[in-house]
């Protein structure tokens, strides 16, 4: 029985984005396990493995991650390695160098590079130095946009550097309501056909830049006071959000719903999907929203690039204007017959990143391991 491990910060990055590739691997004989902060029961997978993995490279607690990671390792003996997020990739690629000297496969996904066109100088100088070193003992290097995948192919050294279309979103819980459909969901939420509703599904955090979202809203309620803000994630920066709501005034009007699991019937419901975030790999709230039929306004960055097209299906904005983002939410909100060309176009070539195209580009990747 071939064996496989996937190790990643949070357990929540499993069970949102990875319960098909167990269930493919399990079914095929493969056995099982994961390592992460929060060890939970998931289908699939034969052993939970805790170990706290901090976020930031140079944490000490990392050093005794590294330690237990490397034990695990050593004693299971492996075939495969499934690494992910920055952390997660680091400190398996180190753990795993005797393994990989006794046939050990180490695949490492890529949700973003820290370090990209644009990205702040402290990007390059932590971070791309990291990845240059442990891309040498990558055996396959997964990039989940052009950007990326064009620097890895040019600049890294990992045996193989391959592009999958994300991780996949689910085409079966998220697609195009019914008018009907989307005034039944809006009643069992509490809002009303009249409403302007406008949905950010992400954390709480400085990356997804929610205080320009904030902003943002400010300006757009000032001349439509229809428009309501639903921030569906979990809060990771204590309350400063909802501060800075109260402080303009606005808490009445923006809605921060923590974090839900149906979400699948929160989108729908939805007339424009925004998305403030600096840096994206390929964000499946956004595949989410286009599926369907939501149009999109987000600011400019890689991720959003390679699935927003400028007046097809959304708009991109100057990254953290909160004018200019305001600016484009009003033009679709006032533009009827524009807004109903968008939600026609949406969900436009969308279908390639949905959680089966994922898999058979997943499948193909764990055949060749």
């Amino acid at each position: 029985m071939k064996k496989i491990l996937f190790v990643a910060t949070l357990s929540i990055h499993f069970q949102y984005f990875y319960l098909p590739y167990f269930k493919f691997l399990k079914d095929n004989g493969w056995e099982v396990s994961s390592v992460c902060l929060d060890p939970v029961e998931m289908p699939c997978c034969d052993k939970n493995y805790g170990i706290c993995i901090e976020r930031l490279p140079y944490n000490a607690k990392n050093i005794l991650a590294y330690k237990q990671l490397k034990e695990i390792i050593n004693s299971n003996k492996f075939d495969v390695i499934h690494c992910n997020t920055p952390m997660g990739g680091v400190l398996a690629r180190l753990a795993a160098k005797k393994a990989r000297k006794h046939g050990t496969k180490v695949i490492y996904t890529a949700h973003g590079f820290h370090f990209y066109k644009g990205a702040p100088r402290s990007g390059w100088l932590l971070y791309y130095p990291i990845e240059l070193l442990l891309s040498r003992v990558t055996d396959c290097l997964i990039t989940i946009n052009d950007e990326d995948y064009c620097f890895a192919k040019k600049r890294l050294k990992a045996a193989e550097v391959v592009y999958v279309h994300g991780v996949g979103y689910d085409n079966e819980k998220f697609m195009k309501p019914s008018q009907e459909k989307k005034h039944e969901l809006r009643r069992k939420n509490g809002y009303s056909d009249s409403d302007i509703l406008l949905v950010y599904v992400a954390e709480l955090n400085e990356n997804k830049n929610q205080k320009v979202l904030i902003k943002a809203f400010e300006r757009i309620t000032e001349k439509n006071k229809k428009a309501r803000l639903l921030l569906i994630g979990p809060d990771r920066l204590s309350g400063e959000n909802q501060q800075l709501a109260r402080d303009l005034g606005i808490d009445d009007k923006v809605d921060f719903w923590g974090v839900r699991t149906d979400v699948h019937e929160l989108i729908p419901m939805c007339d424009i999907a925004v998305a403030s975030s600096i840096r994206e790999g390929l964000p499946v709230n956004i595949m989410e929203s286009l599926t369907c039929g939501v149009p999109v306004v987000a600011a400019d960055n890689r991720g959003h690039r390679a699935l927003i097209k400028n007046g097809e299906n959304g708009y991109l904005t100057k990254l953290s204007s909160a004018e200019e983002l305001a600016e484009k939410v009003l033009e679709v909100i006032e533009d009827d017959e524009g807004y109903r060309r968008l939600s026609e176009n949406a969900s436009n070539g969308i279908v390639i990143f949905d959680k089966d195209h994922v898999l058979e580009e997943m499948k193909a990747i764990y055949g060749r391991m």
